[in-house]
């Protein structure tokens, strides 16, 4: 009897805390010693968390305490530090000096080079990714039929259980209210990040961003909306990427990391984005000082595979709505210059286009890039398959809601990377592999 009294106590301690959760816990950027926490709450909290490892019978170590406040939507971030590498931990949010509420769980990245556990083959996983994420909101939207689909789909993607998410961009919808509201950029955010369908993905694993238009500014915009300040804001405040924007350069979201032996390049294609049809200077969606970095850092790096996030098209030689195809001088510039340093690997993450496709180009010696679109995860969706793109894969176009997963797996010398599309109930659509070289 004392023992079922504790038990519903324990339950009832845990249902008053959900009540004070607006949403997550969120894994942000998880490394070797290292990870990220977000959570967000209903109204001005007192959070802390407590974590040890799975093997660990010793006490747990804890935060401090973080107050959630308005000014930042009530979102917080926690960094548990001094971890070990390849680790389980257990963790436990707590609220106001009360009883606790999880368990949750996260993986840190293992030390694998040089290993002897590994040898030489890296770990092999699973990188989950997609764009545009409408949810409806009948109070803010547009009458008619509604733009936003079923978000089962994030259901479907957490039982997949992915080693980490990348979010391509449009991964809230601002609406006509929002653009000249800072309140109301933050109540989009917190609206779409509070969803019951998406919470368990949230903390299946680690969660990184880039954005685009929707999620920057209203529809097609560039660098001249005049609150991308708050926008910016906003993004730094719901993501957890382990930074924000180059040390050398004002601004913007781009960021680069490590999971496992493949290096990404988070791109930012709005912050400094002109107008196309600017005709009296040179038009930009990326810029020269994100482009000369990011050369730089792809001819650092030693990944067999070099991943490379940007909201729109990079590939597609069709000049339309916001393809890249329509800056023809900044795309064919970083063309040339993958070319010229031999930068091999190469794929393109994009998103944007309502539709998924896989475009791939020779750059001559052997040398193929790719550009996987990847979009949409819950809003509407078009059959693209009729635009003219010469460097479409035939039998990629998906118009309906769809997630990509890139598999890489295999020895050093031969990694390889398995793309598969996925329907919104988890039905494979096709697959590619991709070697590297």
């Amino acid at each position: 009897m004392k023992s079922t009294l504790v038990t519903a106590l324990l339950l009832l301690s845990q249902f008053a805390l959900l009540a004070q959760i607006q949403s997550g816990p969120m894994h942000g950027h998880i490394g070797m010693r290292e990870a990220l926490i977000w959570v967000q709450t209903v109204e001005e909290a007192e959070v802390a968390i407590s974590y040890r490892s799975m093997s660990d019978e010793m006490g747990f170590q804890k935060t401090p305490f973080q107050t959630s406040e308005q000014e930042s939507a009530f979102t917080l971030k926690f960094e548990l530090t001094n971890l070990n590498w390849g680790t389980e931990y257990e963790y436990f949010i707590q609220l106001d000096e009360g009883g606790m509420m999880g368990p949750y769980t996260f993986t840190t990245q293992d030390k694998w080079k040089y290993s002897a556990k590994y040898g030489n083959h890296p770990p092999d996983f699973t990188l989950m990714t997609g764009s545009c994420n409408f949810i409806n909101e009948l109070a803010w939207d547009r009458p008619g039929k509604p733009y936003g689909k079923s978000p089962d789909i994030f259901k479907v993607m957490a039982t997949a259980k992915p080693d980490l998410m990348l979010w391509l961009g449009d991964n809230i919808y601002l609406r006509e209210p929002d653009f000249g509201s800072r309140s109301s950029i933050h109540h989009r955010y917190t609206h779409t990040r509070s969803i019951p369908e998406i919470q368990e993905f949230l903390r299946v694993c680690p969660h990184y961003a880039i954005w685009d238009d929707h999620d920057f500014g209203p529809n097609d915009s560039n660098g001249s909306y005049i609150h991308k300040d708050w926008t910016l804001e906003a993004f730094q405040l719901f993501w957890g990427n382990p930074s924000f924007g180059l040390p050398d350069l004002e601004g913007g979201i781009t960021t680069q990391f490590q999971y496992a032996d493949i290096d990404f390049f988070l791109l930012d294609n709005r912050y400094f984005r002109s107008s196309h049809s600017n005709k009296a200077k040179e038009t930009c969606i990326w810029g020269e000082e994100q482009i000369d970095w990011l050369i730089e850092a792809l001819k650092f790096s030693k990944s067999p595979f070099k991943i490379i996030a940007t909201g729109g098209q990079f590939l597609s030689n069709f000049a339309e709505y916001e393809n890249h195809a329509l800056y023809a001088k900044e795309r064919k510039y970083v063309l040339k210059r993958l070319k010229e340093e031999n930068i091999r690997g190469v794929i393109f993450l994009s998103g944007d286009r309502h539709h998924t496709e896989l475009s791939r180009m020779d750059l001559g010696r052997d040398n193929q890039v790719y550009d996987l679109t990847a979009s949409p995860l819950t809003s509407s969706a078009y059959d693209h398959s009729k635009e003219p793109n010469k460097y479409r894969v035939p039998g990629t176009v998906v118009g309906t809601q769809n997630y990509a997963c890139l598999r890489f797996e295999g020895d050093n010398e031969q990694r390889v990377c398995i793309v598969q599309i996925f329907d919104a109930f988890g039905n494979l659509q096709w697959e590619e592999r991709i070697p590297s070289w």
